[in-house]
């Protein structure tokens, strides 16, 4: 374009001194000097439409970079943690490092993913594990409707799915969700989310299970989705009411034909888990409390007491502002209920949250531990989300 417009000029000119031929010089030397500011005008004006289309272009395609970053997000959380107890070695631990990666394909269907790393250092000879807690693609069949398959969080309890530290009391997960639910407990497999009315859904799921092997141990049997074994299914139904505003009540029912995966030398093993939990939260007072127990068939679970496993814990907590918060829990829990000799794990917990932003908690506790574990110590944390 810029050369044609030249040319153009150029005809121009050569015409304009033909017919200015037989005119005096001083009057072809104007008629030049003329052209020549055209034709730099010209130029000039050609440059920066080129200038102008080379910067639309580079917003078009920095515009399609941007969109589509847009779309994926980033997040996570971690914890230190320092435990102090009586009997026992203190010890300073980074417990948690997790990143979240999550990528929206269209407005109704979207990846999300958990990475984590524990205690500090994988690797041979290390305390510590890499682990994919999540990975999953969640699609919304309508608005009543969503599904997910994957690898996904078990649907039971209060902190299986949202365990992120400034969300919970306490330095540590209290010990009934850590053994008997056993959270944090994660499968693969499908799930559906069903809004049957305002405030109220069910949740259903189709995943692997627990593989508790020959001595029953439910935080024991998770297998983590690394090579696990599927010879016997997983069931779990949920269903959860928000109606009324400050309130959750939620029920879990899950089914499992074999504890055991079917191993050789021992008897099938099925088995029921219920659990139900409560949370009424009123101005800056909020309580917990839930309810978790096993029924497993089979006469080697019979034997160990570990046929019954049950747990419980009632938790209030008060914030005094935006910064502070305290609270109580008592819990119990026994893992070889089923024996009548078997005493429970008792525990007396009173702690603060200080949160020095939403996001980011400073956290510290006493607890006293009796019955089948006598101790008592303190612990001290920190923990963030974003």
């Amino acid at each position: 374009m810029k050369k044609t417009l030249i040319a153009s000029a150029l005809v121009g000119l050569f015409t304009s001194s033909a017919v200015l031929a037989n005119n005096d010089t001083e009057e072809l030397r104007k008629v030049i000097a003329q052209q020549q500011k055209v034709l730099k005008n010209l130029e000039e004006r050609l440059d920066e439409t080129e200038q102008r289309l080379e910067a639309t272009a580079d917003q078009v395609e920095s515009s399609s970079t941007a969109s589509s970053f847009a779309k994926t997000t980033i997040g996570g959380y971690g914890e230190l943690h320092y435990n102090n107890y009586e009997d026992k070695d203190a010890k300073v631990d980074f417990h948690r490092f997790v990143l979240f990666f999550g990528h929206e394909f269209k407005n109704k269907l979207r990846f999300f993913s958990e990475f984590e790393l524990e205690h500090s250092i994988a690797g041979e000879g290390q305390d510590g594990e890499v682990e994919l807690e999540q990975a999953y693609v969640e699609y919304d069949y309508s608005d009543t409707i969503t599904t997910k398959t994957g690898l996904f969080l078990v649907p039971v309890g209060i902190i299986n799915e949202t365990h992120e530290p400034p969300t919970f009391y306490g330095v540590e997960r209290n010990g009934v969700e850590k053994n008997i639910i056993p959270a944090t407990w994660w499968e693969a497999g499908v799930a559906g989310n069903f809004k049957l009315a305002p405030g109220l859904a069910v949740d259903a799921a189709i995943t692997s299970g627990l593989n508790v092997g020959n001595d029953y141990k439910i935080r024991g049997g998770r297998q983590k989705v690394s090579n696990a074994s599927a010879e016997n299914l997983a069931y779990t139904g949920r269903i959860k009411y928000t109606a009324i505003l400050g309130l959750e009540l939620a029920a879990t029912v899950q089914y499992q034909t074999d504890l055991t995966q079917s191993a050789a030398g021992v008897d099938d093993a099925a088995a029921i888990l219920i659990e139900a939990h409560a949370i009424y939260q009123v101005n800056n007072f909020t309580v917990r409390a839930l309810y978790a127990a096993w029924n497993i068939c089979g006469k080697e679970a019979k034997a160990l007491g570990r046929d019954e496993q049950t747990g419980w814990y009632v938790e209030p907590s008060y914030m005094f502002n935006e910064k502070m918060g305290a609270f109580a829990r008592y819990a119990e829990y026994n893992n070889e209920a089923g024996a009548s000799s078997s005493d429970a794990v008792e525990s007396t917990s009173v702690g603060i949250n200080y949160y020095l932003h939403e996001n980011v908690v400073l956290k510290a506790d006493f607890e006293e531990l009796s019955g089948s574990n006598d101790s008592q110590g303190f612990n001290l944390g920190f923990g963030y989300q974003f």
